[in-house]
């Protein structure tokens, strides 16, 4: 059962000229270490960079909240992949306790994530799914796919 989607479609350039004026002041604020150091491994970093602020927006939007509310900030939604390659959403804090109170009893979560871009446009969507729970694992399991880390 879909209990939240989001999307969000952000312009690169405009990543790119936070980029150039507050630098790693925004990278520190916004970005979690892992997304942070994928971004540093790229040639276009404001790219990656936009493409994951589009999924914090989206994840923020499916889980009913923005950012920041409810303890939803942006470093409690990070953009992770999955051994091959497919984009994941991991939570903490504020927003993996927000994705707890929206799920159902015996459901864990599913995030679906997709990421595109086609300069100077990056797009995210993200939908969360209630599935029945599976031998013991759920909300604060560190499983990346099942939405908390």
């Amino acid at each position: 059962m879909i209990i939240g989607i989001g999307s969000d479609l952000i312009d690169i350039r405009r990543i790119a000229r936070t980029l150039e004026r507050f630098g790693e002041r925004f990278e520190r604020r916004v970005y979690t270490d892992r997304e942070r150091a994928k971004a540093s491994r790229r040639a276009t970093k404001a790219g990656t960079y936009a493409k994951r602020f589009a999924a914090k927006e989206a994840c923020a939007k499916a889980l009913g909240t923005g950012v920041p509310r409810r303890g939803v900030h942006w470093r409690s939604m990070g953009v992770v992949n999955l051994p091959g390659g497919k984009p994941a959403m991991a939570l903490s804090g504020g927003a993996a306790r927000r994705l707890e109170a929206l799920l159902p009893a015996g459901m864990e979560a599913r995030i679906d994530v997709s990421l595109t871009d086609d300069y100077p446009l990056a797009q995210a969507i993200v939908i969360i799914s209630a599935i029945p729970r599976q031998g013991g694992e759920g909300p604060g399991s560190g499983r990346p796919s099942g939405g908390v880390a």
